[in-house]
């Protein structure tokens, strides 16, 4: 996938990152002229899976130990697994789960974060931990000659971490642009809502936010880890080439005098009851596709229906050759994709389809897709599909306990979600055994139509008349603010710019590219004249690899942009751009580089709404606006690299505190969406405003002040 790093409406016209494919020429393959079967061969009886045996044991601190003897491969996998994940994050405090799993290999009593991976690595060998939504668990692996420092290691970051604020710090800055990556994806979105709305009050359907990341200290990671992080009731999965009597021994010197137990899980609420289907519509302006999320709540984990349900699951969108991929895609040709899926919780799950289509076809779309559900709830799977489908499911079974690390997971899930010790034995021979009757029957038990929680992500103005044909449809922004009809078609026009922020300066910014200086930018604000103003901005990035050079003539009163000329170098191709604006329309010539290498060029001549500014004046205007928290501006604007007109949406968050080269600065923080890449500013609350920083939503780069 090719990221788009240029205009402002896609970013700051700072970065230009173009690639080149090289093909490199293949000789025609000749097929000799031959029979091919027309059949497929029958499929062959199955072979008992060779799972190796276990042996359990609850040690006396109330730890369970499950030790996997697997002399096929030199190795030793292990998990370590509590009921910590996210469910048991506090609410306002959402992520604190995921900041301790991170934070458990940065530090402990006797290493440091760098001693810790240099001993794992050393030899080889992993170590981590990660947090879902049930349970929290720490992995290493090693070759099987280094299972004393594995163990050793393990009992070290769990029982003695001392999570430093620096490494703290770090860890909600990953988190923090994690969640920037998530929020610039609607499917990532669409998930989030998803789950709010099917689980409501529910632990389940939580979320971190920036709020409740930056809410989290210190301290309350260490009394998490304090409470949560104890052998009563966890789980320890060692599988791979040990004895049950070396792993006794290693767990007992790595674990000695640890004890207690977590407090007691507190009841969770119910999930959200639903008792007829709506549409929620999140808008997310500038979106050129529609993502579509519709399921609901099903069945706790050991309820034995799961079996036909994951085969009728499989045969409704299960994969590429599932009956939603091939009708949507293949047949309709309105999306990449359509899938559904299955999902287990200790908790009760959920199912889910999900599709991204063309905004013009979610309508239709969202169409087909319920009426493929309603399908496979009343009819019955032909015979051939049904045995294709299980087959496959049957077949790739075994792939997934080949090596000690997938035994140890699939062991550690059969324990934690209660499946039982028959389960990963019969796995195969219960769904071989599930019948066509069986799958409709699961199919009408689990998608339950008059309950469906249906999400949908994208251009709510293009979208909201197309949805309200289908179900009563209420909007919301990608916050969860409630919107109205109106607020999908913001209005735009004129907006009176402060006058004061005018004055004449100078700053100077860096562009950085995953945390590396390729280039630099430098803007002005000067004064030739008292009657006269201009903006100009001069950018070099990749020692010259592309150069540009933007001035702006602009009303001295008032700043509307008058006059732009643009000059871009980018690998020694030359792009001019002369426009003047008057009279409500924009003329001149423009010309812009392609990832190829060319230069587009193209005359102009357009008729603008009223207050449209050219983007390049968005470093200049947005200073310039009667900024404010809470407050947010629609703003028409006219890409001359595209000759088109789009608006795009400025909301103005709480001042905070922003670090950048130049110092650190009190500064409004302003989302920026409407653009292809979304973005985030940050300007300065002192007169004369100054941008701070710019941030691309899922891009791996910044623009930050340097003087």
């Amino acid at each position: 996938m090719r990221r788009r790093m240029g205009r402002w409406t896609d970013g700051r016209t700072v970065v230009a990152l173009l690639a080149g494919l090289l093909l490199s020429a293949r000789p025609t393959v000749r097929l000799s002229a031959q029979a091919f079967p027309t059949t497929p061969p029958r499929p062959t009886p199955l072979t008992p899976v060779r799972f190796p045996p276990f042996k359990e044991a609850t040690l006396a601190d109330g730890l369970q130990l499950v030790v996997i003897e697997h002399h096929e491969q030199a190795v030793v996998s292990v998990t370590l697994s509590f009921r910590a994940g996210g469910i048991y994050d506090p609410p306002g405090k959402e992520g604190l789960s995921s900041l301790a799993a991170d934070l458990l290999s940065k530090g402990t009593d006797s290493r440091s974060a760098e001693q810790i991976a240099a001993a794992i690595e050393g030899v080889g060998g992993t170590l981590s931990a990660t947090s879902g939504d049930d349970f929290l668990t720490i992995s290493a692996e090693a070759l099987s000659d280094e299972a004393g420092l594995v163990f050793e290691l393990l009992g070290d970051v769990t029982r003695h971490p001392t999570f430093p604020e620096s490494e703290l710090e770090l860890a909600r800055t990953r988190a923090l642009s994690a969640l920037a990556l998530q929020l610039s994806q609607p499917s990532a979105v669409a998930q989030r809502f998803f789950g709010k709305e099917i689980y409501g009050r529910n632990p389940y359907g939580r979320s971190a936010t920036r709020e409740s990341y930056r809410a989290v200290s210190r301290d309350d990671v260490t009394q998490f880890a304090r409470q949560r992080l104890r052998p009563g009731g966890a789980l320890l999965v060692v599988a791979g080439d040990v004895t049950d009597a070396q792993v006794r021994e290693l767990v007992t010197k790595a674990f000695e005098g640890w004890h207690g137990a977590p407090p007691p899980s507190p009841a969770l609420p119910a999930p959200a009851t639903r008792v007829g289907t709506d549409i929620l519509l999140v808008h997310r302006p500038g979106s050129a596709q529609a993502n579509i999320t519709l399921g609901n709540t099903t069945i706790l984990p050991t309820d034995p229906i799961y079996y036909p349900g994951r085969v009728a699951t499989q045969v409704l969108g299960g994969g590429a050759d599932s009956r939603l991929f091939l009708i949507l895609r293949e047949q309709k040709s309105w999306t990449y994709g359509a899938y559904a899926s299955l999902h287990r919780y200790r908790g009760l799950g959920y199912w889910q389809a999900t599709a991204e289509v063309r905004t013009e076809v979610a309508d239709s779309a969202l169409r087909e897709l319920r009426h493929q559900i309603e399908r496979i709830r009343t009819d019955v799977i032909p015979d051939s599909e049904l045995a294709a489908t299980k087959g496959f499911l049957v077949g790739t079974f075994p792939l997934t306990i080949e090596t000690p690390s997938q035994i140890a997971t699939q062991v550690a899930t059969v324990k934690l979600l209660g499946l039982g010790d028959e389960y990963l034995r019969l796995y195969r021979d219960r769904l071989a055994a599930v019948t066509a009757l069986q799958a409709r029957a699961a199919a009408a038990r689990l998608y339950r139509p008059g309950a469906f929680t249906i999400v949908v992500v994208g251009e709510g103005a293009k979208l909201y008349d197309r949805l309200q044909g289908i179900a009563p449809t209420r909007s919301v922004d990608v916050d969860g603010k409630p919107l109205t009809l109106a607020d999908l078609t913001p209005l735009t026009g004129p907006v009176a710019l402060d006058s004061a922020q005018f004055a004449v300066h100078i700053d100077s910014s860096r562009v950085v590219i995953q945390g590396n200086p390729v280039g630099f930018t430098v803007s002005e604000i000067r004064r030739p004249a008292p009657d006269s103003l201009v903006y100009a901005e001069r950018s070099n990035l990749g020692n010259g690899t592309f150069q540009q050079q933007t001035t702006l003539v602009l009303e001295a009163a008032t700043g509307v942009v008058r006059r732009v000329d643009q000059v871009t170098i980018q690998r020694g191709q030359k792009a001019e751009t002369h426009l003047t604006y008057a009279g409500g329309r924009v003329k001149g010539a423009s010309a812009a580089p392609q990832p190829d290498g060319s230069v587009k060029r193209f005359d102009v001549d357009t008729a603008l709404p009223p207050g449209t500014v050219d983007e390049n004046a968005v470093p200049f205007m947005v200073p310039a606006l009667p900024l404010a928290p809470g407050k947010t501006f629609a703003v028409t604007f006219f890409t001359p690299s595209e000759n088109v007109v789009k608006v795009l949406t400025f909301k103005v968050g709480a001042p905070e505190a922003v670090t950048v080269p130049a110092g650190t600065f009190q500064g409004f923080r302003i989302n920026v969406t409407g653009s292809r890449v979304p973005f985030t500013m940050y300007v300065g609350t002192d007169a004369p405003r100054r941008v701070l920083k710019t941030e691309f939503v899922g891009q791996p780069f910044l623009v930050e002040l340097v003087k």
